[in-house]
């Protein structure tokens, strides 16, 4: 059996070391070569996109994305490559689509016939749609609004009403308060101007805005369960900076960082695990991602006990730089898959 792995990278970005990898890319290659396999790294060019597929697809039995798609002008493009190769009998780690199905915000409303996401999570694709409708759903209480793209918590908003009124439906000139995660920095605006602002966030390839509650018990903690593929390897317990307004979890807005075995959160761990099947199903059918993480915040149930509301889900590319021991793991992980799909 083949046991080449492919690494697709794209030069540049913030997330590389000095040698122009990604930190955690090369300890996967190495702990790949420790047990006998071969292992290399590719960076994506569009202008090489037939001669990568084709050496790939001739050469490699699986591959494993480390690109950020914030760093990639091209990603219909690379996507598409991606495709072909899974096509092909390559071994996707994670595949294009299951990158898209669980890693977009929208993930959020296909699960929310599911304990982990409220029912009134909606998405919208339209500007007028959301402009009809969020009026309505802000006048039931706090939301938060999350753009599709962007990272560290931009384009993520906290809005609520400078104060409060009992109506079924918020006027457009209603003063509201707007808190953006990335910083924690608040505005105070009318309703009407705001969304305008926001529309922003919905034009363009892959636009769209999230609306879901806002579940004040983030302040305890945003909890992300770093997962290889159907394991938990650890729990980050993210505490925002106290005071104000604060909820974004990011250590850019000041946010503390706590790393626990899963162990320490097994009613979370054992919930989550026992749902993946259902989740699958619902975000495309796609074999699980190599490493991704879910973000939960804590939520309390009608009879006073804790449960866990899942605020999102990431495994377009994600980081492990500060625990680079897991690369061992992974290469494992990365085995396991091949030799499953394969035998």
């Amino acid at each position: 059996m083949n046991k080449n792995i492919v690494f697709f990278e794209v030069r540049g970005g913030s997330d590389k070391g000095e040698d122009g990898y990604r930190k955690d890319t090369m300890p996967m290659v190495n702990e790949l070569k420790k047990r006998g396999w071969d292992a290399e790294v590719i960076f994506f060019e569009v202008s090489k996109k037939e001669e990568i597929y084709n050496y790939v697809k001739n050469n490699a039995i699986g591959y494993v994305s480390r690109i950020n798609p914030g760093n990639l002008k091209e990603e219909n493009e690379y996507f598409e490559i991606l495709r072909k190769l899974c096509r092909d009998g390559i071994v996707g780690m994670p595949h294009p689509d299951a990158m898209i199905g669980y890693g977009a915000k929208d993930a959020l409303t296909k699960l929310n016939d599911t304990p982990l996401v409220p029912k009134d999570t909606y998405a919208y694709y339209d500007i007028s749609t959301f402009k009809k409708t969020f009026p309505k759903t802000l006048a039931k209480g706090q939301r938060v609004l999350k753009q599709n793209r962007g990272s560290t918590g931009e384009g993520i908003w906290r809005v609520q009403l400078v104060e409060s009124i009992n109506v079924d439906e918020v006027s457009l000139n209603t003063k509201i308060k707007c808190t953006e995660a990335k910083d924690n920095h608040t505005e105070i605006r009318e309703l009407g101007e705001f969304m305008d602002f926001c529309e922003q966030y919905i034009i363009g390839d892959n636009g769209m805005l999230v609306d879901m509650t806002f579940l004040p018990r983030i302040v305890e903690g945003e909890i992300r369960l770093l997962m290889l593929y159907d394991k938990p390897v650890n729990v980050v317990h993210k505490k925002p900076a106290e005071g104000g307004d604060n909820f974004s979890a990011t250590l850019f807005s000041g946010a503390k960082y706590r790393y626990d075995d899963p162990k320490e959160w097994k009613e979370l761990v054992d919930s989550f695990l026992s749902q993946l099947p259902q989740i699958r199903s619902k975000l495309g059918n796609y074999d699980l991602p190599l490493i991704w993480t879910s973000d939960f915040i804590l939520d309390t149930d009608e009879n006073g006990k804790d449960k866990y509301i899942l605020g999102e889900i990431n495994c377009s590319c994600v980081g492990f730089t500060s625990q680079l021991e897991l690369a061992s793991n992974v290469a494992e992980a990365i085995i396991n898959i091949v030799e499953k799909t394969k035998n």
